[in-house]
């Protein structure tokens, strides 16, 4: 079984926020997959279904960010899953809006909402981060993370959303790299595993010696001119 567990705050004041589009993630995969109606236990909004052939509970919880750890820790042990078994989702300042990057353990960068699921939860779960982006100063940072999304900002933000949710199943599969690609790929970016041009082969250091030591000008006359043409013909042949 496996929780995903998307992060953000409750009620209709906070639905728009930068901060909620873990709650909005989740949103998407209920909406595109076959999971029951809402209910509400384990201080959360909660939802089952099934992915790729596992049981998967899908929480929002309703704690408000600061304590969602006490909601995601209490449905973990009432079903007696390891941390391994919790994918968050959640909002990343430090990367760029659209941007997705997913990984386990980790520091929480100052999140309050990872604080707690590391103190209620243990730190070796999987970390699902959407990029919403920094404002550019840290005075910003509450206004930026509590204001709601900006139209123009719905042209890479639907596209990522529903991208996540149709291929929701590669969470469960352990298909972290090729769900980034399709990530990407919707939202306009370049597959996250294309590879960087090939640098040239480098030269040893005793070739480097050698090519630097070689005449700049070679002699076109006498007995190294005769010689060099032995060996390399001339450069009209």
């Amino acid at each position: 079984m496996l929780i995903i567990a998307g992060l953000g705050n409750p009620g209709a004041k906070y639905a728009g926020n930068r901060h909620n589009i873990g709650f909005m993630a989740l949103d998407a995969i209920h909406r595109k997959n076959p999971f029951s109606p809402w209910s509400k236990k384990f201080k959360a909004e909660i939802s089952e279904g099934e992915l790729a052939g596992e049981k998967v509970l899908l929480v929002k919880p309703q704690t408000f960010m600061n304590l969602s750890g006490e909601s995601v820790g209490e449905a973990m042990r009432f079903y007696k899953l390891a941390p391994k078994d919790i994918v968050a989702i959640y909002d990343e300042l430090d990367l760029a809006p659209g941007k997705a990057r997913i990984k386990v353990g980790g520091g929480h960068g100052g999140h309050n909402g990872i604080k707690s699921l590391d103190a209620h939860c243990g730190k070796d779960y999987r970390r699902l981060r959407l990029g919403i982006g920094h404002p550019g100063v840290k005075e910003l940072v509450t206004n930026h993370v509590l204001g709601d999304f900006a139209k123009a900002d719905h042209t890479w933000l639907d596209p990522l959303l529903d991208e996540l949710a149709i291929h929701a199943d590669m969470l469960v599969r352990g298909e972290d790299s090729q769900l980034m690609n399709k990530l990407a790929l919707a939202t306009g970016g370049k597959p996250e595993d294309d590879a960087p041009a090939k640098k040239p082969g480098g030269q040893s250091h005793i070739r480097q010696a050698r090519n630097h030591a070689q005449p700049k000008i070679l002699p076109t006359s006498g007995p190294m001119a005769d010689m060099l043409k032995k060996l390399f013909g001339n450069k009209g042949d």
